[in-house]
């Protein structure tokens, strides 16, 4: 129960990794702070986890409007003084080709993968500040950041981008005792807001050398080891939770066997 009573704030809380995150922090016994557009599906999370009112604060942050922003801040601030831990995990992963796309498609992906985690970070981390609070800041990125995809170049760039916006923040907020590392989680199928067709989901897993996707325990438990005072001296660190995907591709068959077998 490391993070008993710690004010955890999660972005993306209604999505796949938001929901596996929050069960995390919950389990620790962690006061949730759950940000996401979509409100009734917050409140689906707050009784799927069965997530008691006086621990859980519920959000509905419109990532691509600063004002949103700032009052997801000034909600944290009236309710629990500073977030102890905040975790950028909303983003958008659409599929566009450069030369189709429209500039607003390209800005939206702009402003939920890199310009709200800025503007979250800094709010956040001014509470913190104010009220003399350590603090510990997760970026949610992807191994896509290193590696171009057809069809994702705006999702790629948003999160290469993002790497060294965390990499700026945890040098200039090492001072105020404020880390910030970034957690690249492995493919993770099901979002609701960026859907993916079976046949794109069947030949990504089909690429991971370790042989299956993420899981619940996967992402969830590298970003609390980073917040955790096991990690009291790691600042701008990236750590891949990607099941090898990173590192190279593979292809069942490849060597005339599978995953697991010898």
């Amino acid at each position: 129960m490391e993070f008993q009573d710690k004010i955890v704030v999660v972005t993306g809380g209604a999505g796949v990794f938001g929901r596996w995150i929050a069960a995390h922090f919950a389990r620790e016994g962690a006061r949730l702070v759950l940000s996401d557009r979509r409100a009734d599906e917050l409140q689906r999370v707050v009784a799927e986890l069965a997530l008691a009112p006086d621990t859980t604060l519920c959000h509905a942050t419109e990532l691509t409007e600063t004002s949103s922003i700032l009052e997801l801040a000034a909600a944290v601030k009236a309710r629990w003084g500073a977030p102890d831990v905040v975790v950028n995990n909303a983003g958008l992963y659409p599929k566009f080709s450069l030369l189709d796309m429209d500039v607003a498609d390209w800005d939206r992906i702009f402003a939920v993968n890199l310009r709200a985690p800025f503007l979250v970070s800094r709010e956040m981390a001014k509470l913190m500040i104010a009220a003399g609070k350590p603090g510990s800041i997760v970026n949610i990125s992807s191994g896509a950041s290193r590696q171009m995809r057809n069809g994702s170049v705006p999702y790629c760039t948003s999160k290469t981008a993002l790497e060294r916006l965390s990499k700026g923040l945890a040098l200039e907020l090492a001072a105020h005792r404020i880390r910030v590392n970034v957690v690249e989680p492995g493919f993770a199928p099901g979002s609701e807001v960026s859907t993916l067709s079976d046949d794109y989901v069947e030949r990504m897993t089909k690429r991971i050398p370790l042989g299956r996707t993420s899981g619940p325990q996967d992402a969830p438990g590298a970003i609390a080891y980073l917040c955790s005072d096991k990690a009291s001296f790691i600042t701008g660190a990236v750590l891949s939770v990607d099941g090898g995907n990173s590192i190279g591709t593979f292809e069942t068959g490849e060597l005339g066997n599978t995953p697991g077998t010898a």
